[in-house]
This record gives structure tokens, sequence and C-alpha cells, in this order.
């Protein structure tokens, strides 16, 4: 199956690492917001029936793999473009001395608590928490 030139919602996969690739870097932001979630902490797991969920600003993580493996923090911005998480604690100093946040990936945390000041996410959350009762 060959893959088009300009990103497709109706492609179906390729065992290529580079179309898997060329998928992701140009989806639409959509679907970008997709690539960016992190697997829940087991209580929360239960609470909400599900295993992960989009990250959000104002989300509490802790780092699982990484330099900065075991910190916790609150995220500041999600970057879809990228699909990275930059997070309030976690900072790199530069040569000139100033500090700036270090980009993480969202596979690499674990949301610890959830920012549900979005009325839309707690309906969603809601939602999934009835159908699995």
């Amino acid at each position: 199956m060959f893959m088009k030139k300009r990103w497709s919602s109706s492609w179906v996969g390729s065992k290529q690492p580079r179309k898997q690739r060329k998928f992701r870097y140009n989806a639409p932001l959509h679907v970008k917001q997709r690539f960016v979630s992190s697997p829940l902490d087991k209580k929360l797991r239960k609470e909400y029936g599900r295993r992960s969920v989009g990250v959000r600003r104002g989300d509490e993580i802790v780092v699982m793999r990484g330099s900065f493996k075991g910190k916790t923090g609150k995220v500041t911005s999600v970057d879809l473009q990228e699909s990275k998480v930059y997070v309030d604690n976690i900072k790199r100093k530069k040569v000139s001395g100033q500090e700036i946040e270090v980009a993480i990936q969202p596979s690499n945390i674990k949301i610890v608590r959830l920012n549900l000041d979005d009325k839309k996410r707690m309906k969603t959350l809601a939602k999934k928490k009835e159908v699995k009762k």
C-alpha cells in the first residue's frame, strides 16, 4: 500500500518507520492532540476507568524516564507541533546562564493529578466512567 504525499486519515499503516514518522509529522493539530497523551496513575485509572488521558496545562505529572526521572511538577505548556510537554520544575541551564524548560515526551511521564477546570474534559472523563460501570 502506498502513502500519499500529503497526510491522509484513510491511510491504514505500514511496517516502514519512515512512513509512520511521516504520518505523525504531517498530521493536523486536531489529530496530534491524541498523540500527546500520557498514562494515568493507578488511583486515577481506577477512578476514571481509563488507562491514559491527553495531557493539558495544569496537570501534575511525574517523569518516569530520562535524566529527570522521579521529578514532579505542573505542566506549563503542551507543544502539539513537536508533541512535547513542558513542566515548571524541570529546567536546564544554557551556556549563557539562562534557565530554560526542557521538552519531555508525553510517553515518558505519568499523570498524578488532573486539571479539572475545563468542563468539557470533565464531561468526557465522566462519560468513560459511566460506560465502564
